[in-house]
């Protein structure tokens, strides 16, 4: 498996694991948004602007909620089984490092249309 980047094969179960890997991103990201809302919640002498910022930060909360439910019920992210999430993770990891060491760059680029064609 990916001995070629360009080999419709390597593209197997790729949606799924893309579909995970950016809600993981979001997830991450609404969490910081979360915490940066909270923070500038207490640094904030402005009443109007204080109300505003907690209105964000319990939008912030709920989407959270719905994204890590979401993942969880697609089996994307199991913050109750660590196992199960070690496995997924170093799987991810492993694909990772595969990927890395594709070569990007390969000597025979003959190609007819988007698949690999072998000489006869």
């Amino acid at each position: 498996m990916l001995q070629d980047y360009l080999d419709p094969i390597n593209a197997v179960g790729m949606p799924d694991q893309m579909d995970s890997a950016i809600a993981m991103e979001f997830l991450t990201t609404v969490k910081t948004g979360v915490r940066n809302y909270a923070i500038a919640i207490t640094e904030t002498a402005n009443p109007e602007l204080r109300k505003k910022l907690k209105e964000q930060l319990k939008e912030g909360i709920q989407l959270h909620s719905e994204l890590y439910q979401l993942m969880m019920e697609k089996e994307w992210f199991y913050p109750y089984d660590l196992s199960k999430q070690f496995e997924i993770d170093l799987r991810a990891s492993e694909l990772a490092v595969k990927i890395a060491e594709l070569d990007l760059f390969p000597k025979d680029t003959d190609r007819l249309g988007n698949f690999a064609t072998p000489y006869n």
